[in-house]
C-alpha cells in the first residue's frame, strides 16, 4: 500500500509509530538546520523501510530557524530534500514544546483520515550563536514585560525551586540527584550531548546560575534533530510486527504570565494535558512503565511528576531519594539522559522524547532498555506555558 491510498474508517481507530531516528545531539559544527533535519528524516524512513514517496504529510517541529539561521521555509525545503513531493507540509512551532505539538499534529493527521503516512521531524541549530544571542532568542518564549525586568526562564526556575524547597522542607541534594541520575543514563545514549557521569559534589559545587540552581541543574544549548513515522495500525502491520501505538495524547495551556498562577509549584498545563492523555488511553499514573519528562531545569522533573500524578504535591523528591525513578527503579524516568544530559535542541526535544519511548516499547533501547509496555512523555513549552503529554503502548 502506498501513502496515496486511503484506509477505511474502521481501520483508523489506532495510530501507530513504525520508525524512529535521532541524530547526535551537541555542537554540530559545519552543519545547518537542513542538514540535521534531512539526516533524521532519511534515517527514520530507512528504519521503517518506507519510501519517501509514500509520505502524505510531513511536519517539521521547529521554533527558531528564522531567528538562529534566517530560514523559515524549512518544511518545504525538507520535502524537496527527502524527495517526498507532493506531500503536504507544515511547520509546527509551540516554543520548546514544538516536538510534542508535532506528535499531536501527526496523530491528528492520521486519525482524521487525511494521511496514511505522516513523517514528523523536529530539529534546531543553536550553538553557533553567542550565549547572549541565544538567551535573547529563547527569552522570547516568555512575556516581554517579564523579560524587560530581567526575569528569564532560568530566573523562574530558580525562584520556583527556592519556593519548592522551602515550602516542602526539601533537602537541596534531592534536586542535585536528578542531575546525577540523568547524566548516568546519558552515558548509555550514544547520541547524547553529555555521555559522562557526574557526582553529587560536582553538581552542588558548580557555579550558581539562578539561586539555588547551579550549572548542573540546567540543560545545555544544543544542535540536533529527531524523527518519528506515523500511520494507521492496519498499515503498520504491513511493514512490521514491532511498533508502538499512540494510546493517548493531549495538550493544554497555562497563564502566559507566570506570576499570575495561584501556585508556582503547580504546572496546570501538565495537570490538564496529563488528565486528557490518561482519559484517552484508559491508563493512569500507576500503569506507566517508563517516562521521559522535560527536565530543562532539575526542578521541572519534580513538578511534572506531581502534575502527572506520579507523586503527590511536594513528594516527588522522596521518590528520587528512594531510587524510584532510577533505571532499575519502579518507574524509570529519563532513561535517555533527559534534556539535562541528552541535550535540548528546542524543536527536536519533544520528538526525541517520543523516540526514546518508542525504542523502549519495541525493545531497541540497547543498554538503556527497561521492561516497559506503556510509556509517557511530557514536553513543556516555556515555564509550563504550554504542555503536550503523550502515552504510548507496545503493539499487542
Amino acid at each position: 500500500m502506498t501513502g496515496r491510498q486511503r484506509s477505511t474508517d474502521e481501520q483508523r481507530d489506532r495510530v501507530a509509530i513504525v520508525g524512529a531516528s535521532m541524530t547526535e545531539f551537541g555542537q554540530r559544527d559545519g552543519e545547518w538546520i537542513m542538514d540535521l533535519l534531512a539526516e533524521a528524516g532519511i534515517e527514520c524512513l530507512e528504519d521503517a523501510g518506507v519510501n519517501a514517496t509514500a509520505v502524505d504529510h510531513l511536519y517539521v517541529s521547529n521554533m527558531t530557524s528564522g531567528e538562529f539561521e534566517g530560514m523559515t521555509g524549512v518544511m518545504n525545503a525538507l520535502v524537496h530534500d527527502l524527495g517526498a513531493m507532493p506531500a503536504y507540509t507544515q511547520r509546527v512551532d509551540q516554543t520548546s514544546s514544538s516536538g510534542g505539538a508535532g506528535i499531536y499534529a501527526a496523530w491528528q493527521s492520521i486519525t482524521s483520515g487525511a494521511s496514511d503516512m505522516t513523517l514528523l521531524v523536529g530539529g534546531e541549530k543553536m550553538t553557533h550563536k553567542t550565549t547572549g544571542e541565544s538567551t535573547d532568542i529563547i527569552a522570547s518564549i516568555g512575556h516581554p514585560v517579564e523579560y524587560k525586568h530581567g526575569v528569564t526562564l532560568p530566573s523562574f526556575a530558580g525562584l520556583t525551586a527556592r519556593h519548592y524547597l522551602e515550602q516542602f522542607d526539601v533537602p537541596r541534594e534531592s534536586l542535585a540527584k536528578v542531575a546525577v541520575k540523568n547524566h548516568k543514563n546519558g552515558v548509555d545514549n550514544p547520541n547524547a550531548q553529555f555521555q559522562k557521569e557526574v557526582d553529587l559534589e560536582t553538581v552542588l559545587e558548580s557555579p550558581i546560575i539562578a539561586d539555588p540552581l547551579r550549572l548542573y541543574d540546567f540543560c545545555p544549548v544544543t544542535d540536533g534533530s529527531a524523527a518519528l513515522l506515523f500511520c494507521p495500525e492496519s498499515v503498520a502491520r504491513e511493514y512490521t510486527d514491532e511498533y508502538a501505538v499512540i494510546a493517548g495524547v493531549d495538550g493544554a495551556t497555562d497563564t502566559h504570565v507566570v506570576h499570575e498562577r495561584d501556585d508556582p509549584t503547580v504546572m496546570q498545563g501538565v495537570v490538564e494535558s496529563g488528565k486528557g492523555a490518561y482519559e484517552m488511553s484508559g491508563y493512569g499514573p500507576d500503569d506507566i512503565d517508563v517516562a521521559e519528562l522535560h527536565d530543562m531545569f532539575t526542578i521541572l522533573e519534580f513538578l511534572q511528576m506531581e502534575g502527572l500524578g506520579i507523586a503527590e504535591q511536594g513528594e516527588a523528591w522522596k521518590l528520587v531519594e528512594d531510587g524510584y525513578t532510577e533505571r532499575d527503579g519502579e518507574l524509570p524516568i529519563n532513561t535517555s539522559g533527559g534534556l539535562k544530559s541528552k541535550g535540548h535542541p528546542l524543536g527536536a526535544s519533544g520528538v526525541a522524547q517520543g523516540v526514546e519511548i518508542y525504542e523502549q516499547l519495541v525493545g531497541e533501547a540497547g543498554p538503556r532498555q527497561v521492561d516497559a509496555d506503556v510509556g509517557l512523555c511530557c514536553n513543556v513549552g516555556g515555564f509550563g506555558n504550554c504542555v503536550i503529554t503523550t502515552i504510548m503502548e507496545a503493539a499487542q
